[in-house]
């Protein structure tokens, strides 16, 4: 459980879509985020989707865990979509 500023090595592959409010949003899911983070509020982080950088806050789902948004833009530089799977490996906790 990391819940201070500092490096994290956390790797996993998810698709891209979590429920929210009856919606889909363009977002996966961190699987165990609470018990790796120590909280369910809002962390900022920084890692890689697809070996593409990203610095980004992981946002609780309202459902004991978080989720992080995969942007359009960055949808469309890794060529994927709603349900297509990515890779995510997160590197370092800010907050």
């Amino acid at each position: 459980m990391s819940t201070q500023p500092g490096p994290l090595d956390f790797a996993f592959t998810a698709p891209i879509g979590v429920e929210v409010k009856g919606e889909t949003w363009s977002c996966v899911e961190v699987p165990d985020s609470v018990a790796l983070l120590g909280t369910g509020r809002t962390v900022r982080v920084v890692g890689t989707v697809d070996d593409q950088p990203v610095t980004a806050g992981l946002m609780p789902t309202g459902a004991g865990a978080h989720m992080l948004s995969i942007s359009a833009a960055l949808r469309k530089k890794l060529g994927k979509d709603l349900g297509d799977t990515v890779h995510v490996h997160l590197t370092e906790r800010l907050s």
